[in-house]
């Protein structure tokens, strides 16, 4: 395997992943995700987007540092920092996929969502482990998924990430769609 997470206790929540993809392959709109680290969900979902012809945009937003300073809420499982890699190492993991297939937004969430405002979604993966990241990427992207269109948190239902979840809760409230839970942890919506 390309990723040693692909194989470790990952593995059943990347081989969701895949499986949510395949939901959402007739619908329009490009794909994101936010918290890259290694690269390993962006390569299955550029993987997803090259087998259905190729016309999806997959857009990468991490700090390529690691993560931000955790709030209070986040309690004290992460530490500003943890979780780096670099944007070299990342580009190089994922050497295998055109450049015209993917765009890697390096910086702070949600600092470079702007660049892509005028977009639709079809899938978004948020795998930012804290709760301003989480709470900042479903706030932009929501609004601008496809019906039907998923988002993917992966760090939904965590004990090690209170404060994910919380945006995931507080964020939903009066939304029509529920965060469905996975056995494997994360959860994930289909927009109506």
């Amino acid at each position: 395997e390309k990723f040693d997470q692909l194989r470790d206790s990952n593995s059943h929540r990347h081989w969701m992943l895949k499986q949510l993809m395949k939901q959402v392959s007739n619908l329009s709109g490009n794909t994101a995700e936010c918290g890259v680290f290694k690269g390993a969900s962006s390569y299955l979902i550029c993987e997803a987007n090259q087998a259905n012809g190729g016309r999806r945009l997959h857009h990468m937003f991490d700090s390529f540092v690691g993560l931000s300073k955790p709030s209070a809420v986040d309690g004290d499982a992460w530490l500003e920092g943890d979780l780096a890699c670099s944007l070299e190492s990342v580009r190089n993991n994922l050497c295998e996929f055109d450049n015209e297939e993917m765009a890697f937004h390096a910086g702070w969430i949600p600092e470079r969502f702007c660049e892509v405002n005028d977009q639709q979604f079809s899938f978004v993966h948020i795998d930012v482990d804290l709760y301003q990241p989480t709470m900042d990427s479903l706030i932009f992207f929501y609004p601008r998924m496809q019906p039907g269109g998923i988002i993917l948190v992966d760090d939904y239902g965590f004990t090690t990430c209170p404060g994910a979840t919380a945006a995931c809760d507080e964020y939903i409230q009066g939304k029509p769609e529920p965060i469905i839970s996975l056995p494997t942890g994360g959860g994930f919506l289909i927009k109506k």
